[in-house]
């Protein structure tokens, strides 16, 4: 468990080549591309509804199919690192995630959007534990914490910054365009990648473990699968039961097979140490927060308040800005008080945050919103910088690209669980509710045109056109009922933020060794 990475000298470095900060400039502006179009889709979201005319399940497939591609790919694609080269597969993944990037905005369906967004997901997942493993393998023991600080500050900006950016181009350009942007990020990031990046791969590892990728990839489909379908399904149905039994079947064949093959996909090992496991947890509760945030924050928007993409990110700028702020103090911050105190005072912040929004009113204010988007910048940042150090610092070296893996892949996972779980627990508030809001007026519907305005009530919106009262009263009761969902949505984030505030107590800062391996506790 404790081989060191093989990390080669080479003369140019002085002139760049293995530079540990030019190594972090080069896998930034591929990270980059991944992190914008986590957050950027977001806001191209009811744009995409309606030029494509896609239903809630479609859109939040959109997001949540790329999220479970990288979710699942993430630590295969780590494993493939450490065997074969972190800079080989880092630039694959960065020629791969433009490319893919061109053809989603090329795609004239939403079946086809879909599918390549998956894709995309797959060579996402090639960059992310890469760039954490050449970051290990160029940055001396002392200044680690320094570059994993930059580095969460990379994400949260990037993340915080995909709303602005989507709003300016869906608004200006097209909703095609926050795809294409990545084909010139990904043209500059694959340049100074060849020029900057030293290869280093783990010298003892052989093989893939191609039977767990199957494994881990049937768990998270039947996951995401059954709770994007529920709502439709109901929870008690047969289907949904079936899809939620192979989720502990396959997960549990898969837990099993891994503590058995001699090279796993998923070293068990690996979460003996307690902070690893609860800093993978964290990570999975951010993202569960600030992903299900972000998805019907911009329907709420530009559904409820009419605004423009280009409002809608504007809207959103106190939290980009906040986090520009937020971000490089964080790392002072756990630098001086170390992450367990950080942390968690950063998710008790987010529940504050979390709180308030399940608190705004259909007219709410710019200052209503303004105010959770700057808590929740400073809420997020402590744990996007915290959270890796604490899972990539505490593992063996030779895992490094694994545990990259392991971290980015409890966001992703994180991501997807907060769109489908909170996309059901907002739609089916709306459904139970919707009839209530439209009343007597219900009765007289029949039921498929009943079902079709509380889809489009999901999303905050509301058929145009219909003569008057009827138009008006449809019209409010979409509103009235989509605040219901939203409001229960944002309590069960709440819930979610406070229970990451008490397991953060039980961490411990990442060993920073120069020159050796770091063993597990």
């Amino acid at each position: 468990m404790a081989q060191a990475l093989a990390v080669p000298t080479d003369a140019s470095a002085g002139r760049g080549k293995g530079h540990p900060w030019m190594t972090l400039l080069a896998v930034s502006l591929g990270v980059i591309m991944v992190m914008l179009d986590g957050t950027v889709v977001s806001i191209a979201n009811p744009v995409i509804a309606t030029e494509l005319n896609a239903s809630l399940e479609s859109l939040q497939w959109v997001t949540s199919g790329y999220l479970l591609a990288l979710a699942v790919f993430l630590i295969t694609a780590g494993k493939l690192g450490d065997l074969f080269g972190h800079k080989r597969i880092f630039l694959i993944g960065v020629a791969g995630f433009a490319l893919t990037s061109l053809a989603i905005g090329l795609s004239d369906s939403v079946g086809a959007l879909i599918a390549f967004r998956v894709l995309q997901g797959l060579f996402g997942a090639m960059l992310q534990p890469a760039a954490l493993a050449l970051l290990r393998s160029a940055f001396p023991g002392e200044k680690l914490n320094m570059a994993m600080g930059a580095w969460g500050a990379i994400i949260g900006l990037s993340s915080a910054g995909g709303p602005i950016i989507g709003g300016l181009l869906v608004e200006n350009v097209s909703w095609q365009s926050v795809f294409f942007i990545n084909v010139p990020v990904g043209v500059i990031a694959l340049a100074v990648g060849l020029w900057v990046l030293t290869e280093s791969k783990a010298q003892t590892l052989s093989k893939v473990d191609w039977l767990g990728v199957v494994l881990l990839s049937g768990t998270m489909f039947s996951l995401v699968w059954a709770i994007i379908k529920a709502p439709e399904w109901g929870w008690t149905d047969p289907w949904t039961i079936l899809f939620l039994a192979a989720t502990v079947i396959i997960g549990a064949i898969f837990l099993f097979w891994q503590s058995r093959v001699r090279e796993p996909l998923l070293p068990l090992s690996l979460f003996r140490n307690v902070s690893v496991s609860i800093g993978t947890g964290l990570m999975i509760m951010v993202a569960f927060s600030m992903f299900g945030a972000m998805f019907f924050l911009t329907f709420f928007f530009q559904g409820v308040h009419g605004l423009s993409p280009m409002d809608s990110g504007l809207r959103m700028l106190p939290m980009s800005a906040g986090m520009i702020v937020a971000s490089p103090l964080a790392g002072i911050l756990i630098g001086k008080l170390g992450p367990k105190i950080t942390i968690a005072g950063g998710m008790l912040v987010t529940a504050v945050a979390m709180f308030l929004m399940s608190r705004l009113s259909v007219d709410a204010a710019f200052i209503d919103t303004a105010i959770p988007f700057v808590l929740l910048a400073f809420g997020l940042s402590p744990v996007f910088v915290g959270a890796t150090e604490i899972i990539v610092g505490n593992a063996p070296e030779d895992l490094s690209g694994v545990a990259g893996g392991v971290q980015q892949s409890a966001m992703q996972v994180g991501g997807a669980l907060g769109t489908a779980i909170l996309g059901a627990v907002v739609s089916g508030k709306v459904a139970d509710v919707f009839a209530g809001h439209l009343g007597p007026a219900a009765a007289a519907l029949p039921a498929d045109q009943l079902e079709g305005l509380k889809g489009a009530a999901a999303v905050g919106m509301a058929p145009t056109g219909l003569p008057e009262p009827v138009g008006s009263l449809i019209v409010k009761a979409s509103h009235l009922s989509f605040m219901d969902g939203l409001h229960l949505g944002f309590t069960v984030s709440t819930g979610v933020a406070v229970l990451a505030a008490i397991l953060a107590l039980f961490v411990k800062a990442g060993r920073k060794t120069e020159g050796g391996p770091v063993h597990m506790g």
